[in-house]
């Protein structure tokens, strides 16, 4: 596939380096020659220097025969431009824009062909905000994603001592919850994946995988880690647009305080929000911290624009007696330093960001992307077409379809029905299958299991 990626930043470079590898034609456009340099040196792209927007730079980034136009500058407006040039000089077939203001999001009557003409709108905002509020649903949680319009959710949990599954073979699950149907994904053991099997032995600190039906994944995390209490008292570092946002959408459910140290935001948020105590001061102020009881806080998320201000403030939190952190890190490098230690979560914008994106670009009937270990694995749920003769996978046991080294089919959905992914377990047509890929240079392999065969039409 033809991709022009409008945008070097974090988003864009990430972007690039997922689909290059994965031999998609990739060319970036930036006005930054520095961060184009180095992603020329690093990745096999193709790199434009210039305004994205303008028609010549397109042009000579080959907007004539691209497949896609992905628009991810830090400006809306360029991105909606771009969108628009490529829509009316070069006819491209798909047009996914970040959009991250909320004054145009609030207008969805502007993204239509006869205005800007976008086919995917992105909201790294929105993204990280729904992210966060999963996490928050599920104490203990490292992770926790939806499939099949979230009728299925596939969970990471670090194993601690004491856990009932903890020392026992995963085939013990059943005797543990005989009337909850689960299965182990994948298990990352010392940053090393691990393909699960009914014998392998869960180990204290192994980053577990799991896939469930919504309903029952609370259940499952008690077998793997000791039970905690919901949360009630949140507190945000950060008012910024993803630190109002999560207010509002928690402020109803939880006990919430906000942080913000510039003056004439903290004023918008406190009359803006309805029953957020916002504060004006420093994350990083131990004593407002102290004075605002900290101790008694149970998830600190520092959501500020400064990754060293996050970390710190992060820190001092959980020193002083917060229960959880959670901790907004743009920079990928900072991502692996920091999380598992005293920061429970790290969250990367550009991760979150990144699955919807692929969603978008995935060959075959792919609905639901997600990147997973800081961008080192894929979970995917693809839908199944066609039939035994023209597909890989319909009409097929699960244990008969060739499926790539390091991957597992985690369960199925049929209709309502969700399936768990059992070894004699025959795939449909119009099954929802969601699969882990731990490996991801056997995405392309993945795609044409589900890509059907010319005799279907």
């Amino acid at each position: 596939m033809k991709i022009i990626i409008l945008g070097a930043g974090q988003v864009g470079g990430t972007l690039a380096e997922n689909l290059a590898n994965e031999q998609n034609d990739i060319t970036v456009i930036d006005t930054d020659q520095v961060r184009l340099r180095e992603l020329a040196d690093r990745i096999d792209i193709k790199t434009v220097y210039g305004h994205g927007s303008y028609p010549q730079v397109m042009r000579d980034a080959g907007a004539d025969d691209a497949d896609m136009l992905v628009a991810v500058t830090n400006s809306d407006e360029t991105n909606m431009v771009a969108c628009q040039i490529a829509y009316t000089l070069f006819r491209t077939p798909t047009k996914i824009s970040r959009i991250r203001s909320n004054a145009y999001l609030k207008q969805p009557e502007l993204f239509k062909n006869d205005a800007f003409p976008i086919d995917v709108l992105i909201s790294p905002e929105q993204v990280v905000t729904n992210y966060i509020s999963r996490l928050l649903q599920y104490p203990g949680a490292l992770q926790v994603l939806d499939f099949a319009d979230e009728r299925v959710q596939l969970v990471a949990v670090k194993a601690y001592y004491g856990g009932p599954l903890v020392g026992q073979a995963i085939h013990t699950l059943k005797d543990h919850l005989p009337n909850i149907d689960a299965r182990v994904a994948a298990v990352f053991r010392r940053n090393k994946a691990i393909e699960p099997t009914g014998d392998t032995v869960i180990e204290a600190d192994d980053e577990v995988f799991f896939v469930a039906a919504r309903a029952h994944i609370k259940k499952v995390m008690n077998e793997l880690r000791r039970a905690e209490d919901s949360y009630k008292r949140v507190m945000i570092a950060g008012g910024g647009n993803i630190g109002y946002r999560l207010a509002k959408t928690l402020e109803k459910d939880y006990k919430m305080k906000l942080i913000e140290h510039g003056e004439e935001r903290a004023h918008y948020l406190s009359e803006n929000l309805t029953s957020t105590v916002v504060l004006l001061g420093s994350a990083t102020d131990k004593a407002l911290l102290e004075e605002e009881n900290i101790e008694n806080t149970d998830v600190f998320c520092a959501l500020t624009n400064d990754d060293e201000v996050n970390i710190m403030s992060s820190l001092l939190a959980k020193r002083l007696g917060a229960r959880k952190v959670m901790t907004l890190i743009n920079k990928a490098a900072y991502v692996d330093l920091v999380q598992g230690g005293m920061i429970d979560v790290a969250i990367s914008p550009q991760q979150a960001t990144i699955g919807s994106l692929l969603t978008h670009v995935r060959r075959g009937d792919v609905v639901n992307v997600h990147s997973l270990r800081r961008g080192a694995a894929e979970a995917i749920e693809a839908i199944a077409h066609g039939d035994s003769h023209s597909s890989k996978v319909v009409g097929r046991r699960i244990k008969d379809i060739s499926l790539p080294p390091g991957t597992t089919i985690g369960a199925i959905v049929r209709g309502e029905e969700v399936i768990m992914a059992t070894s004699d377990v025959v795939v449909e047509s119009n099954d929802h299958v969601i699969l882990f890929v731990m490996n991801k240079r056997h995405i392309s392999d993945v795609e044409r299991l589900f890509q059907v065969g010319l005799g279907f039409f």
